[in-house]
């Protein structure tokens, strides 16, 4: 067979029907769509309604949301980790990144990176730099005297509690301050006593 000779298969590909090119096409005048009413017209899209009643998309309930700021990882689990490591693509001497994946091991990495799961064996002693990995595949990669870089920055969890305000202050009361300035008041209402009285003279 040559290349000139390729065909598909009879029947697979189908010529587009063209309307509305005479009665003797059998698709012309109304073209498919029969005499009058709505669905006849154009720019008439009426999918989902049902003459004014609440629709069906509407009527059923509804639950959950959809998470827009959740982070999405290439799953990589131990097993598959072991398999690469015995196969040559990587190097459990060096530290193992996630360009080798993708380098070596031929892995799409998604945007937020990978993250090693425990599921499989493992048994070499490794040096690893990834987003995220669980704990119990963190645990299994240290007891085999291995150590587990983690690039991502563990989330701040926020505190929601809100601290009421004692409506009684606690501040001590000084007795001192207060006795020290109605001294003060009462050593001014006598000066301007003095001031007020009129001068005698002397020889009267």
């Amino acid at each position: 067979m040559r290349l000139n000779e390729l065909n598909d298969n009879p029947g697979s590909r189908k010529p587009r029907t063209r309307v509305g090119r005479g009665i003797g096409s059998g698709k012309g005048k109304t073209a498919g769509r029969g005499h009058k009413g709505q669905k006849s017209r154009s720019g008439v899209a009426i999918k989902g309604f049902e003459g004014g009643q609440m629709p069906i998309h509407m009527r059923l309930p509804k639950r959950g949301f959809n998470n827009f700021t959740k982070k999405k990882y290439t799953e990589i689990t131990t097993g598959r980790l072991q398999s690469y490591i015995d196969n040559g693509l990587l190097k459990s001497e060096k530290e193992i990144t996630e360009n080798d994946f993708v380098s070596s091991c031929e892995i799409k990495k998604s945007t937020n990176g990978f993250k090693l799961l425990n599921k499989g064996e493992l048994k070499s002693k490794i040096n690893l730099s990834i987003s995220k990995a669980t704990k119990s595949s963190i645990e299994l990669v240290e007891k085999l005297g291995g150590t587990v870089n983690i690039l991502e920055a563990p989330k701040e969890k926020r505190n929601r509690k809100i601290v009421k305000k004692s409506k009684q202050d606690n501040t001590p009361f000084n007795e001192n301050k207060v006795v020290k300035s109605e001294s003060n008041e009462n050593s001014e209402e006598i000066e301007t006593e003095e001031n007020d009285k009129p001068e005698t003279s002397e020889g009267a």
